[in-house]
């Protein structure tokens, strides 16, 4: 299986995972929701290390930045949940996925050199964003005001900016499979010290678990198969095709939970997501 391919499952997959995101939290109870999809990822992981005799030492200095990008990690799965709990998924999923804007920014902070297409590129984004964002209207009287749904969905965007930053420093030093459990097992632990500071509930319910242990499964495999895909020729082809699992998730929005679209939200869905994927490349 070619690594475009493998990039392609891991954006069905992270994008059926948005989905499901925006059914459950309408129902449960939005960070117990959040600790089983979390458990259910990393004890995947777990799993998977072991049978492939993939669980090796991880250097301190590595262990501490993978710890740094699980704070990052929680942080943006947070703001993602709450942004997908208020909706809609045509307006959340292209700030979201507009992450690799921060990566560029960094980038020409830090002093590389950016040329004029992915200068484009970054226009081409905050365009396509724009025009969803402004034909959002308040029409739909299930739709909560768009300004908090926004801030939540650039919260998600800043924190995977963050993870996918520093768990590639971290990444360098030790092998990826024993990082990202480190990054994991950070999340969970400062999630659950939250939960109890705060006295919320830990029971998701019961009708929700299927569908959360999925979810994890799904997160699990989308970060498995993109990982595999390294060993690949032409790598990089997974990492730009995975990358385009907000313009599936509002595929889906629009097939099963029938999110109306206009031609030109369409159009700027498909702008920004051009740019997304040439920044990927």
């Amino acid at each position: 299986m070619s690594a475009l391919s493998l990039g392609l499952i891991a954006a069905v997959c992270w994008g059926l995972h948005d989905i499901l995101v925006r059914q459950v939290s309408q129902r449960a109870p939005l960070m117990a929701s959040l600790l089983m999809v979390l458990l259910a990822g990393s004890i995947l992981q777990g799993v998977l290390m072991v049978a492939t005799d993939a669980v090796e030492p991880v250097s301190l200095e590595a262990a501490i930045y993978a710890a740094i990008s699980g704070v990052f990690f929680l942080v943006a799965s947070i703001g993602l949940y709450l942004a997908f709990q208020r909706g809609p998924v045509r307006l959340v999923s292209p700030i979201i996925a507009s992450y690799p804007i921060l990566s560029v920014a960094w980038a020409a902070i830090s002093g590389t050199s950016i040329s004029a297409l992915e200068w484009l590129a970054v226009l081409l984004i905050v365009i396509g964003v724009s025009i969803v964002a402004a034909l959002s209207g308040q029409d739909e009287d299930d739709i909560p005001p768009m300004g908090r749904t926004v801030a939540y969905s650039l919260i998600a965007s800043v924190g995977f900016a963050g993870t996918f930053a520093i768990g590639q420093i971290a990444t360098e030093m030790s092998s990826e499979l024993p990082v990202i459990l480190i990054t994991r097992l950070m999340s969970i632990t400062l999630l659950v010290v939250g939960m109890m500071v705060m006295k919320l509930p830990f029971n998701p319910g019961r009708a929700s678990i299927p569908v959360l242990l999925a979810m994890g499964c799904l997160d699990g495999i989308s970060l498995m198969v993109v990982l595999f895909a390294g060993g690949l020729p032409d790598a990089q082809y997974a990492s730009v095709a995975a990358s385009m699992f907000g313009l599936i998730t509002i595929v889906m929005a629009w097939t099963f939970l029938r999110e109306r679209m206009s031609p030109i939200q369409w159009l700027g869905c498909l702008v920004a997501f051009a740019g997304i994927g040439y920044l990927a490349l």
